[in-house]
């Protein structure tokens, strides 16, 4: 049975494990994977008491939307919609961010559309560039939540101060960050004062960007999108390798995958917090599920924490601004 969590002092009881549906679409101008087996997957997962699903409007250009009301067709109870907006692609790349009040409106409008459904579950900004006041962003997903567009507010990958300031505006229920072994810059300020304010943690890249599953060589093929951040590049890919040789040395003795390893620790690093975890493949379900009953001994975690202390992991990734 899967447990829940809570987004929110007094938001909605939603599984604690989500699933990242990005990868089922492309985002970077590559090809995209296999449509019947992204909504087999989709619907196996909601099956599996996996009900948060997470997508932003310009996954595919709205592919991933379209993906997602496919799968939720005649289940729409089933499921709890977590969509982000205001990043601009075209070709594959990102030429920014458009958070006016005014594009906000549009864009709601045909993400209901594309997913087929009268109400949006969970809806947040990507990022925020200060483009926009704060005031008038979340105020407009204010609007929308007393329209019935939208039930509930979420934000993503920002500061404390900006988390502090949307909450005072209009309850936040979700903070959606990037979060791992390898990733723990969030501990010091951003993670407290998202518990304080009683704000629930989706926490994505919880294998930072594959660096924890243990399967990378280094060097990289030429073409690997990885090689964009300075963490994948040369001697620092080599030295945070060694790394990673602890946890597949620990993942091994008890029986599981790095990869499991990485999910379990941030699914032990508290009830409010929730693993988004990205799958396109059926097959990747039964392990990741199982990664949500994995418990580690004090040692172990004081371990793992000591080996990966914040800046243990040489360089940077786009989470580093």
């Amino acid at each position: 049975m899967m447990t829940t969590i809570a987004l929110g002092n007094n938001g909605p009881l939603v599984s604690k494990l989500g699933l990242g549906c990005m990868r089922m679409s492309s985002i970077w101008g590559g090809a995209t994977n296999d449509e019947n087996e992204s909504i087999a997957t989709i619907q196996m997962a909601l099956d599996s008491g996996i009900n948060f699903l997470n997508t932003g409007d310009f996954y595919g250009s709205g592919h991933n939307e379209l993906l997602v009301g496919k799968a939720i067709k005649g289940r729409r109870d089933d499921a709890f919609i977590s969509v982000k907006f205001g990043a601009i692609f075209y070709g594959g790349k990102l030429l920014g961010l458009d958070l006016r009040p005014v594009a906000i409106k549009n864009f709601i409008n045909y993400s209901l559309v594309r997913l087929g459904v009268d109400t949006i579950d969970l809806y947040q900004p990507c990022r925020l560039d200060g483009s926009v006041p704060i005031e008038d962003l979340i105020g407009t997903v204010a609007d929308l939540i007393k329209e019935g567009k939208v039930r509930y507010l979420g934000v993503s990958e920002i500061t404390s101060d900006q988390l502090r300031q949307a909450n005072s505006i209009y309850p936040v229920s979700a903070l959606e960050i990037g979060y791992s072994l390898a990733d723990r810059q969030i501990e010091s300020d951003l993670l407290p004062t998202a518990k304080e304010l009683g704000i629930g943690v989706v926490a994505f890249a919880n294998t930072a960007e594959g660096l924890l599953t243990g399967e990378m060589k280094a060097p990289l093929p030429a073409n690997d999108y990885h090689l964009h951040f300075s963490r994948f590049q040369g001697e620092n890919l080599v030295k945070n390798l060694e790394k990673v040789e602890m946890l597949r040395q620990m993942a091994s003795e008890k029986g599981y995958t790095p990869t499991q390893l990485a999910i379990a620790w941030v699914n032990a690093q508290g009830d409010h917090i929730m693993p988004l975890v990205s799958m396109s493949r059926r097959s990747r379900l039964p392990e990741n599920i199982q990664a949500m009953e994995i418990t580690f001994t004090p040692e172990e975690m004081d371990l793992l924490s000591i080996h990966f202390s914040q800046g243990a992991i040489l360089g940077g990734t786009y989470l580093q601004r």
